[in-house]
C-alpha cells in the first residue's frame, strides 16, 4: 500500500492534489495509460469529475490528446507512466507542437532521492521532452503542484498553442498536505496565472488599413485559411469577409469546412490556378510551409503580395510577407471586415478573376465526377470514396467528423469527401503523421458526442493503432472505421523484377501485408460490429446500417492492390 491509501479526511496526497488543480483549471477529459506511479492520479481525477479515457498505447492516447486540444481549444491532457511511458507520449506531444495545438503531457517520474542510481524506469524526462515542448515544469514538492499545473496549462494555450510537459516525481505524489493548505496554495497559484489579455497581441489600426487597401486594390485577391483559423473559431468572421467582398477562398486540408466546400467562392477545385495567378493573398492561420509550397514560385506568382495573419510574431518574421498581422485570427479578420465595410467593394460573379476560378473549378469537378460516376469492381479508390461521400452527406447536420489517414486513401479523400461544417476533418496534418487515426477518432467522439465519427483509413494507417478498436467498444463510442484494404503500403508488392534479388528475395515486399486480411474480425473479437465489403451494394448497406446504429464498427473494404500509387507529399492535380 502506498501512502496515498492512508489519507485522512483532513489531508490529501499528491495524486489528489494534482487532480484538484486540474479540475479547478477546468480540465474535464484526460487520455492515457495508467500504471506505477500514476494509477491513483487517474482514479482521483475521475472522482473529481474528469473523464479518463484509458488506451492500450501512449502513442494513440497522445494523438487523442493533441486532437482534443484542437477540437476544443483547451489543452488536451495525456497521462503516462515514467520512462518508456513518457517516451511513447512524445509522439503525441510532438504532433501537437508541430500542428500548434494545445496539449499537456503529464508523466510520473522516479523518486527524486534515487535519481542517477538506476531507479525503476528512470529517465531525465525534462531533457527528453525539450525538443517537443514549449515549456516544462517539474513539481519538486507537493506545495509547488498548483503553480506547475496552472503554468503548463497556460503556456500550452498562450501565443502560438503547442505541447507542454509536467513532471510528477513518485515521492511528491506520495507527499501529503492539509485540505486548508491545499486550498490556499491553489488560490495563490490561480491569482498568479497568465492573464488572457496578454495571450493575444492587438493589431494596430494602421496595419488593418494597409491590409484593406491591398485587398481593395488587388486584381486577383485570394483568402487562404488553415487550422489556425479553425482553432480560433474564425468561421463566421471569414464568411462575412468573403461574402461581403466576393473574394474567392482556398482552405488548407484541415481548414476545409470553415466555409462549406460547395460555396460558390470556394477555389479548392481550381487550386493551381488560384495560387498561381493571385496577386494578393490574405493567409489566415496557415503557415507558408510545404503544404502551401512555401509561398514561392513556381507554384505561386513571383509578384504575389502576402498578408499573413498569425498569432506568432516569429512565424511572420520567418516568412517576410508584404504585410504581417500578429494577432488572433478571428479578431484580425473581424477588424479587416469592419475597415472594408466603411468603404465597401465586392468583386461580383462577373468579375474576370471570379469567373476564371469558377470556370476552372467546374471543369475540374466535372472531370472528377466523370471518374467517380463509374462503378469499378474490384474497387479502385474512387468508387468506394464516392459512396462514402454520398452516405456522409445524406446524414446532414450535425455533420460527422471525418478522420482521414493513409497515402492514397487520404489523398483521394481530400479531393472527394466534402466538408460542410467547421472542424469536421482531421488528417495527417502539418507533420504528415501516420497512425493518428484511432486516437483522433476517440478524441472526436469525446469532444463532440453529438456527432458521428467516420474514419476513412488505409490499411497501413489503421495498423498503427488498430488495437484501439477495443477502446471504441469499451466506451461505446459512435465511431465507424472504414479500412481501404489494398494489401499493403500503397498496395501490395510494387517491386520491379530486377529489385527482387538477394538472400531474402522470398520474403514479402516491404510494402505488402497479408492479402485479404480480415480487419473486420478484429473489432468483433471485442463485441463490436464488423463488415467485409467488395461491391457498391455491400458498402452502401454497411454504411447505412453502421451510421444508423452509431456504435463501434469496422468496415473492411477490399480494394484492388494495384489501384494505388506511391504518395509522400500532397499531389494537387487541379
Amino acid at each position: 500500500m502506498s501512502n496515498s491509501d492512508h489519507q485522512s479526511p483532513s489531508t490529501l496526497d499528491g495524486n489528489t492534489f494534482v487532480a484538484m488543480c486540474l479540475a479547478r483549471a477546468g480540465i474535464d477529459r484526460m487520455f492515457g495509460v495508467v500504471g506505477i506511479p500514476v494509477t491513483s492520479l487517474a482514479n482521483r481525477a475521475v472522482g473529481l469529475g474528469i473523464r479518463f479515457i484509458a488506451f492500450h498505447n501512449e502513442q494513440s492516447a497522445g494523438y487523442a490528446a493533441s486532437a482534443y486540444g484542437y477540437l476544443t481549444g483547451r489543452p488536451g491532457i495525456l497521462l503516462t507512466v515514467s520512462g518508456p511511458g513518457c517516451v511513447h507520449g512524445l509522439a503525441g506531444l510532438s504532433n501537437a507542437t508541430v500542428n500548434t495545438w494545445p496539449m499537456v503531457l503529464i508523466s510520473g517520474s522516479c523518486d527524486q532521492k534515487d535519481s542517477g542510481r538506476g531507479d525503476f524506469q528512470e529517465l531525465d524526462q525534462i531533457k527528453a521532452v525539450k525538443p517537443f515542448s514549449k515549456y516544462s515544469a517539474k513539481a519538486t514538492d507537493i506545495t509547488k503542484m498548483p503553480s506547475c499545473v496552472f503554468s503548463v496549462l497556460d503556456w500550452a494555450r498562450s501565443g502560438r498553442p503547442g505541447g507542454c510537459y509536467l513532471d510528477l516525481p513518485t515521492d511528491v505524489l506520495h507527499q501529503t498536505i492539509s485540505n486548508t493548505e491545499a486550498q490556499k496554495f491553489i488560490n495563490d497559484a490561480e491569482n498568479c496565472r497568465i492573464k488572457e489579455v496578454n495571450l493575444k497581441p492587438i493589431v494596430k489600426h494602421s496595419e488593418i488599413e494597409k491590409a484593406a487597401a491591398l485587398l481593395r486594390q488587388a486584381e486577383r485577391p485570394l483568402i487562404v485559411f488553415g487550422k489556425g483559423a479553425a482553432i480560433s473559431r474564425a468561421e463566421n468572421a471569414l464568411k462575412n469577409l468573403v461574402e461581403s467582398t466576393g473574394i474567392p477562398f482556398l482552405p488548407t486540408p484541415m481548414g476545409k469546412g470553415l466555409l462549406p466546400d460547395n460555396h460558390e467562392l470556394a477555389a479548392t477545385a481550381a487550386r493551381s490556378l488560384a495560387i498561381g495567378k493571385c496577386d494578393v493573398a490574405l493567409v489566415v492561420g496557415a503557415r507558408l510551409n510545404w503544404l502551401l509550397h512555401f509561398g514561392e514560385p513556381p507554384k505561386w506568382s513571383k509578384d504575389v503580395k502576402f498578408i499573413l495573419v498569425d498569432v506568432d510574431k516569429e512565424e511572420i518574421e520567418i516568412r517576410k510577407p508584404c504585410l504581417g498581422l500578429v494577432g488572433d485570427a478571428t479578431k484580425v479578420v473581424e477588424m479587416i471586415h469592419k475597415e472594408i465595410k466603411d468603404d465597401p467593394f465586392c468583386l461580383g460573379k462577373s468579375h474576370s478573376w471570379v469567373e476564371a476560378l469558377t470556370k476552372k473549378s467546374k471543369e475540374n469537378v466535372s472531370k472528377m465526377e466523370a471518374q467517380l460516376a463509374e462503378d469499378v469492381v474490384p474497387f479502385n479508390f474512387m468508387t468506394p470514396m464516392r459512396i462514402i461521400r454520398d452516405a456522409i452527406l445524406q446524414l446532414g447536420s450535425p455533420a460527422p467528423i471525418v478522420v482521414s489517414e493513409g497515402a492514397n486513401t487520404m489523398d483521394v479523400g481530400r479531393s472527394v469527401l466534402v466538408q460542410m461544417e467547421p472542424r469536421t476533418r482531421l488528417d495527417a496534418g502539418t507533420w504528415g503523421t501516420m497512425g493518428v487515426g484511432l486516437g483522433y477518432c476517440i478524441a472526436a467522439a469525446v469532444a463532440s458526442p453529438e456527432r458521428l465519427v467516420v474514419a476513412v483509413e488505409g490499411d497501413s494507417g489503421f495498423g498503427f493503432s488498430a488495437m484501439e478498436v477495443e477502446t471504441l467498444v469499451r466506451y461505446q463510442l459512435p465511431v465507424v472505421v472504414i479500412v481501404f484494404n489494398n494489401g499493403g503500403v500503397y498496395g501490395g508488392d510494387r517491386r520491379n523484377p530486377e529489385e527482387i534479388t538477394g538472400p531474402y528475395k522470398e520474403d514479402p515486399a516491404p510494402t505488402s501485408f497479408v492479402p485479404g486480411a480480415s480487419y473486420h474480425l478484429l473489432i468483433e473479437a471485442f463485441g463490436g460490429k464488423g463488415y467485409l465489403v467488395g461491391t457498391p451494394d455491400e458498402l452502401r448497406s454497411a454504411l447505412a446500417e453502421s451510421f444508423s446504429a452509431r456504435k463501434p464498427a469496422v468496415i473492411n473494404v477490399t480494394v484492388d492492390p494495384y489501384a494505388g500509387a506511391e504518395s509522400g507529399r500532397m499531389q494537387h492535380k487541379n
